[in-house]
């Protein structure tokens, strides 16, 4: 086994929260007076925590009271709707699963807020995951590597026995500044060939190949 530890991004790489994001988002916006937005358009503002999400859904001239009262709206209606129409990947499940038959241990890191990380993984990947940590105050957000670092803390894992798995540019830096490996997934949020452009150095296609990479 190359890696003793897989840790997981959870948005776009084991879970296709999509649907419901657009949906609660827009929730917010039309709650405050602005126009809804468009799947592809939510699926571009992703990546970066959901205070980025909700400036770039608002547009660039929305003053900071408005961004406020969205982020609040969308932060009351989110985690009683994340599980409507998310779903996981295909394949993931039993990826995740072999993984940890096979002995290796598994964990989530996500920019989603810590309370709907811990909901979604209880829900749909029931004892799965020995860690699961999302933004919480006072955490700096991905591409910071505090919170890989702080699962290979309490796990008593070496980074170099670890991998971090995603399928955005915040989650290639993010391994970058863990100093860690990287899978990159194609099934997610960008497309190959920007993932390419910005640095993703093993680039896999299925959740199998996951496996084939950790296991050998």
């Amino acid at each position: 086994m190359k890696y003793k530890l897989a840790i997981f991004d959870m948005d776009g790489t084991i879970l296709d929260t999509l649907e419901d994001l657009t949906d609660s988002v827009n929730y917010a916006l039309t709650q405050c007076g602005y126009p809804a937005r468009s799947v592809d358009e939510i699926k571009s503002f992703l990546g970066d925590g959901v205070w980025k999400l909700i400036e770039r859904a608002a547009g660039g001239n929305a003053p900071q009271r408005d961004i406020d009262t969205i982020h609040d709206t969308f932060a009351q209606y989110y985690p009683d709707n994340c599980a409507i129409k998310t779903r996981p990947y295909e394949g993931i499940e039993s990826c995740i699963d072999t993984l940890r038959k096979a002995g290796c241990i598994t964990a989530v890191v996500s920019n989603k807020d810590d309370i709907a990380v811990k909901k979604l993984s209880d829900q749909y990947f029931p004892d799965l995951f020995d860690i699961s940590l999302g933004r919480r105050d006072g955490i700096p957000r991905k591409p910071s590597p505090d919170s890989v670092n702080e699962v290979l803390s309490k796990l008593g894992i070496d980074r170099k026995d670890a991998v971090y798995i995603g399928d955005s540019e915040v989650d290639i830096a993010t391994a970058e500044n863990a100093h860690m490996d990287a899978i990159i997934v194609t099934w997610g949020f960008r497309e190959e060939a920007f993932l390419k452009k910005h640095g993703a150095k093993l680039i896999v296609r299925s959740p199998d190949e996951i496996t084939k990479q950790i296991l050998g």
